[in-house]
Parts: structure tokens; sequence; C-alpha cells
């Protein structure tokens, strides 16, 4: 069972929190803290970060059914990036377990870039070996703004290790940048919430998103990137708080 961290709010219809790759449950704990001001909102560690089990694979059909291992009743479902991708395939195998859903700045597609520049960087930190997270930093080496620091909150000092199984994502890598083939259709309501300078979904997109998600609907938050939920907290707070409080159809 994955790890979670829970906030209680009001009764209602719990929200389920995926992070991305690299990611861990806390980096999404202001945020669901505020959105427990209306709901109980559950956040995983997914499968090889954070505080939940190693396994020897990173799939989305693994991810998707340690989500569904969590949920005990309909949930609404927000994920991004890698979460995003783990919590659509989860809706299409297990539509019965969502009553609605947002996808944070990710496509149901497979994508040409890769992610092992920051998996590189933690591999030349070796954490006996530092007292002291700038010391961890310094030897992070040069990365993108904000990345070492996102990076060293799955750095445990305490006990010298990453909270990160390097050696699965690495050998999973392709399956993470993927999408798989799966079949199904999820037709309640889904928002793809996205970073209007981010390029993870375009209108070509759209065509694929539709068969799949004929109740999606396609928002962009101004001003942000892919990490749009860090990069514009209030905004992307409004936005799935909107979403979530929309009455039903019919």
């Amino acid at each position: 069972m994955l790890n979670t961290v829970r906030y209680d709010g009001p009764a209602g219809t719990p929200l389920l929190i995926a992070h991305g790759l690299y990611g861990s449950a806390r980096n999404w704990g202001v945020i669901a803290k505020r959105l427990s001001a209306e709901r109980p909102v559950i956040v995983v560690d997914m499968r090889n970060h954070g505080n939940s089990p190693w396994f020897d694979s990173q799939s989305y059909a693994d991810m998707a059914a340690d989500l569904a291992e969590v949920i005990d009743q309909p949930m609404d479902v927000l994920g991004h990036s890698m979460g995003g991708k783990a919590a659509m395939v989860l809706a299409l195998k297990h539509p019965e377990k969502l009553r609605r859903m947002i996808v944070a700045d990710i496509a149901p597609v497979p994508y040409q870039h890769t992610q092992m520049g920051p998996l590189s960087a933690m591999r030349q930190v070796d954490p006996a070996k530092v007292s002291n997270r700038n010391d961890a930093k310094e030897q992070l080496g040069e990365l993108e703004p904000g990345v070492a620091d996102f990076l060293l909150q799955s750095l445990d000092m305490k006990e010298k290790r990453w909270r990160l199984n390097l050696d699965v994502l690495e050998a999973d890598m392709p399956q993470i940048v993927g999408f798989p083939d799966v079949t199904g259709v999820f037709d309640r309501p889904t928002l793809f919430l996205s970073g209007a300078n981010s390029s993870y979904v375009l209108p070509e997109h759209r065509p694929i998103i539709k068969p799949l998600f004929p109740n999606a609907k396609f928002a962009k938050i101004p001003g942000a990137g892919h990490w749009l939920h860090a990069e514009k907290p209030r905004e992307f707070e409004a936005a799935a708080t909107a979403f979530l409080n929309m009455p039903a159809a019919g």
C-alpha cells in the first residue's frame, strides 16, 4: 500500500492527489491543506518515491493499480505529470472509482524528451558524505532554476539516502515518458489544466484525448509552465476548486 498523507476536511467527496516524477506527497502539502478547507484530501507517495515501498517496476498499469488500492470510495483525482498519466490509466481501467478528474499539464501521449538529467545529477551526490543540504546542492551541479531544491526534498539526511529508487526509475524511464496502449472510456467530468507556457498539452493532442475522455475540458493558467501548481499556486487552487465544485450535469 502506498504511503498517504491525509488532510481532514468537511464531509464530501475526497480528493486524491498523485504527484509527478521525483516528487512526493510533501511537495503538495500547502496546496492540499488549502484544498482541504472544502473536502478531505489524500496525497500519496507514488511507488519508488517518498515513504512508499520500492518495487521493481514503474509502469503506469502498476501505478494505477496502486492508486486503485488506496481508493475505498468514489473520489475525485488530481494527478500532475507522471501522476496525471497514472490517474488517466486509473480512470480508464477503473472508472467506477472516480467522480471527476483533473490532469495537470500532461497528455495521454508518449513524449520525446528525457528526464534523465535530474537523475544523473542525483547520482553525483554521495548522501553518506554530505553533512547538510548545501553540500548536496553543490554536488548536484548545474540544474534548471528550482530543480535542485525540489530534488533535495527527497534526500533523507538522517538516513543518508535518497527516498527515490533511482535504479528502477532509470530502467523504466522509457515507460515513464511514454504512455501505455490502454483501452476504455472515462466519460465523467475531466479537466486538462495546463500551464500557458508549457508545451506538454497541445491542440494536436485533443483528437487523442477526446475519444478516451469525451467529457474533457481544457484550461490554461497564464504565466505558468509545466510546474504550474508551484509557479502559480493560488491560480491553480482556484481553478481546481472551481472545477471540483461544479454541479453534476443533468
